[in-house]
């Protein structure tokens, strides 16, 4: 009987210890990967869930994250695809990993505000938001974002030529977020020969009577050209500055004639 329990026993060890080295090859005690939810992202001034922001400000992201293990780092990439780059402007990548002391944790909820540079091209970017916890279990999101001016100009429309001694009209739509702060007018020739009675003319003008602070408006003026000018082409410059500081520069040009008797 002595041998037969003895024998037993054994059996039952070998089998306990078998089952035991089972579960840790079929990682039995592994820890699942974060789960992602309810990510959100948008203009950050008023936490919008529109998914569009303005250049020169910035994107508000906000998520939950159920993480069973312990968050080690959450990551947030944001570049654009095949965005032409304009005159003045830089191609934009934005990477960088968050391991604040709130996000260590199980469970963190995410919530953050990424400046957006003013001089970027305008388009739609890729985003995504990736959690690794301190296993390397990892889970991503992704998701786009429409980036664009905040202040924009439609519908431009200015005479090509003014006789001097009379004036000439400048109208279009201006389209700003923020509201506007000023439109500045600058108008000046380039080494135009000055005749006899004729004087140098160059006009400078900032308009915010009737325009300050709409974030929507028409602007249609009229600007006198003295009948001293020099005749020949002039450089018109627009610059629409709003309520933030972002400017936009709008050229063009008009020809200043002598009349006709």
């Amino acid at each position: 009987m002595k041998t037969n329990f003895k024998s037993l026993a054994i059996i039952a060890l070998g089998a306990f210890a078998l089952h035991s080295c089972s579960s840790d090859d079929n990682g039995g005690d592994a820890i699942a990967a974060p789960e992602i939810s309810n990510f959100e992202f948008g203009e950050g001034s008023d936490h919008s869930t529109e998914q569009v922001a303005y250049k020169g400000s910035d994107i508000h992201m906000e998520a939950e994250i159920n993480a069973p293990g312990t968050v080690a780092s959450i990551e947030v990439d944001i570049h654009g695809h095949d965005l032409e780059v304009g005159e003045g402007e830089v191609e934009w990548d934005f990477e960088q990993s968050f391991t604040d002391a709130s996000y260590l944790v199980i469970n963190p909820t995410f919530h953050e505000h990424v400046d957006i540079p003013s001089n970027i091209p305008s388009g739609e970017y890729h985003i995504t938001l990736t959690v690794t916890d301190e296993l390397g279990n990892s889970t991503e999101v992704e998701g786009h974002i429409e980036i664009l001016d905040p202040i924009t100009i439609s519908g431009f429309e200015m005479d090509e030529t003014v006789a001097r001694g009379n004036d000439f009209h400048i109208e279009f739509m201006i389209e700003a977020v923020n509201g506007i702060h000023e439109i500045s007018v600058d108008i000046h020739g380039h080494d135009l020969p000055v005749g006899e009675g004729e004087v140098e003319w160059d006009f400078e003008q900032t308009f915010s009577e009737g325009y300050h602070e709409l974030s929507e408006a028409e602007f249609h003026e009229h600007i006198d050209v003295p009948a001293t000018a020099p005749a020949g082409e002039y450089h018109a410059i627009f610059i629409i500055e709003d309520e933030d500081g972002n400017t936009l520069e709008y050229e063009t040009h008009i020809d200043v004639t002598v009349p006709t008797l």
